[in-house]
């Protein structure tokens, strides 16, 4: 398939070489490839019908003239997940998680990585240098070793020695830099000029910025089967393909982002989708650059010199002329940069895992943290279809954020004669038994609230929690039990919350244990006067994931 690279600056277009950087008139290294989208709107949906659903389907919109098998490790076509628990919790049912942890190193970088080494394969490139802060090293080095060119990996000494050695173990040559990610760059730059090595320019290197628009392509094709084509096109014969209300992912240098946007403008060019979705950009607050520019109104992100977050693949301080093109990009779809505490992401990284199964690094929880923040906000509707990048597996999990206390010791106490087995077991497993631990009796008849709120619970702390579906054997479980608190649905058949509510405080022996009230229904100044002194809280149902709630409850059974 033809296709040529463009300048962004002047607009002449030339043939690409992977070699070749500079645009031939003006000599900025900000280009990007353009194809016969005409030409490939008529042919493309035909042949995707038999091809496998990975990176190269899309072989006709990538800079690669011949792919060749023998160095792809199966990259692309990662699952689209429907975020169910997450979605009931912030009241968003659409949340869906593009999975890039299952890429042949466990990061978005893979796809990057696929195209670039494949280009320089063709290119007959032996040797090549690149930055990174773990996981592009990781990539490259993957792909290096199967194409058989060697790599020089610069990365900081904030990387996690198990990644300098995951980078090594591939044959790579590890470079490690004290100092910052964009001083680890500028020493990678140096190294490749005297060595006259090819060199990764992140953003500005045509083939990373076509590889990540296959993600976009992919999140269109992977709607449209989950929600149905969106309509017909001008009576046509054809559907158009479904995108997304938002595109959310944590940036450094922007590159994601700039390519996903690139891979739905190409989409819309071509008919087969009729919108491109709002981007929003979270970046970490200890290295946010785009974020406070974007904020200032600013056209150019002024550095930050020291990086203060524990995310260090997110610790870009300086990201250059990507800011100026990705928040045009931004702002054209109506997008926002926001940024998130280390400790917000932590936290969504932990809530993730319990409520979802899925165990995202560091970066991918910014981005979920992130969009807690806009659904707080108000700036994401219950009605968007949110799309999430999860860029990659945490590998491995750093110990702050687990804390101290991740896990107990069971300690077998040495068996006698007359003990059995059993015994002695389920006398060790005793002395870790919770009732040491805040007791709370969860009263609602739905369980799909009930499995809500114990999860989030869950994922707070050590909890022991009880459940009762209607209120008689609500009141049968906190005789039974005592608990410490008690969260009280409202509307629930035969006995009600109220109910439940006036037996308890008729009896001296519950009427001093805590409640707090969840209800989905907007109570009448009647219902509300009706619980004035008798509850200790009232939360919506869709208001779960505020931390007023948490609190509430750390307050109560503290």
């Amino acid at each position: 398939m033809t296709f040529v690279v463009r300048c962004l600056d002047c607009s002449h277009t030339a043939p690409y070489f992977p070699t070749s950087v500079n645009c031939p008139r003006c000599n900025s290294q900000w280009r990007e490839a353009e194809y016969d989208y005409d030409a490939i709107s008529k042919s493309l949906p035909a042949q995707l019908l038999g091809r496998v659903f990975d990176l190269w389907r899309y072989r006709e919109l990538l800079p690669v003239r011949n792919p060749n098998p023998v160095i792809m490790l199966g990259e692309g076509g990662t699952p689209l997940i429907q975020a169910v628990n997450l979605g009931m919790m912030l009241g968003c049912p659409n949340i869906y998680i593009k999975d890039e942890r299952q890429g042949p190193t466990a990061s978005f970088k893979d796809r990057q990585a696929a195209v670039t080494i494949a280009t320089l394969k063709e290119a007959g490139i032996t040797e090549m240098v690149a930055a990174s802060t773990g996981n592009v090293a990781m990539s490259y080095s993957a792909y290096c070793a199967r194409a058989g060119i060697k790599l020089w990996a610069f990365v900081t000494s904030l990387v996690p020695a198990v990644k300098m050695r995951e980078i090594a173990i591939y044959g790579s040559q590890v470079v490690k830099v004290t100092g910052s990610y964009d001083q680890a760059k500028q020493v990678a730059a140096e190294f490749a000029r005297q060595r006259n090595l090819y060199l990764d320019m992140g953003a500005r290197t045509v083939t990373s910025i076509e590889a990540m628009k296959t993600i976009a392509f992919e999140i269109a094709e992977q709607l449209t089967s989950l929600l149905g084509p969106l309509s017909q096109a001008n009576g046509k014969s054809r559907l158009i393909w479904r995108t997304p209300d938002w595109y959310i992912q944590s940036v450094s240098g922007g590159m994601g982002p700039l390519g996903v946007y690139k891979g739905f403008s190409e989409l819309k060019k071509m008919n087969f989708v009729d919108r491109i979705p709002a981007i929003a950009a979270i970046q970490s607050e200890g290295c946010a650059p785009m974020v406070t520019a974007w904020k200032n109104h600013a056209d150019i992100a002024t550095p930050v010199t020291s990086p203060r977050t524990h995310i260090e693949t997110l610790a870009t301080g300086d990201p250059g002329r990507a800011f100026t093109l990705l928040s045009k990009q931004v702002n054209e779809t109506k997008g926002v940069f926001e940024s998130v505490s280390d400790e917000e992401a932590f936290r969504a990284m932990h809530m993730l895992a319990k409520m979802e199964g899925i165990s995202a690094e560091p970066a991918a929880a910014v981005a979920i943290a992130g969009l807690f923040k806009l659904v707080r906000a108000g700036v994401v509707k219950p009605t968007d279809v949110v799309v999430i990048n999860c860029t990659g597996h945490t590998m491995p999990t750093e110990p702050f954020i687990l804390g101290d206390n991740w896990a107990r010791n069971v300690v077998l106490p040495a068996r006698s004669m007359e003990e059995t087995p059993q015994e002695g077991l389920l006398a060790a497993l005793s002395r870790v038994a919770p009732d040491r631990f805040p007791c709370i009796a969860l009263v609602d008849d739905s369980p799909d609230a009930r499995r809500l709120i114990r999860r989030i619970l869950q994922s707070q702390g050590n909890f022991t929690i009880h459940e009762a579906e209607n209120g008689k054997l609500a009141l049968n479980l906190v005789e039974k039990e005592h608990p410490d608190l008690i969260i009280l649905d409202l509307m629930m058949p035969e006995m009600d919350g109220f109910a439940v509510l006036d037996a308890l405080k008729a009896r001296p022996e519950t009427a001093d244990i805590p409640v707090i009230v969840s209800t989905a229904k907007e109570l009448t100044s009647e219902e509300k006067d009706r619980l004035k002194g008798q509850i200790q809280a009232l939360m919506q149902k869709g208001d779960f994931l505020s931390d007023e709630f948490l609190d509430e409850v750390r307050t109560l059974i503290g």
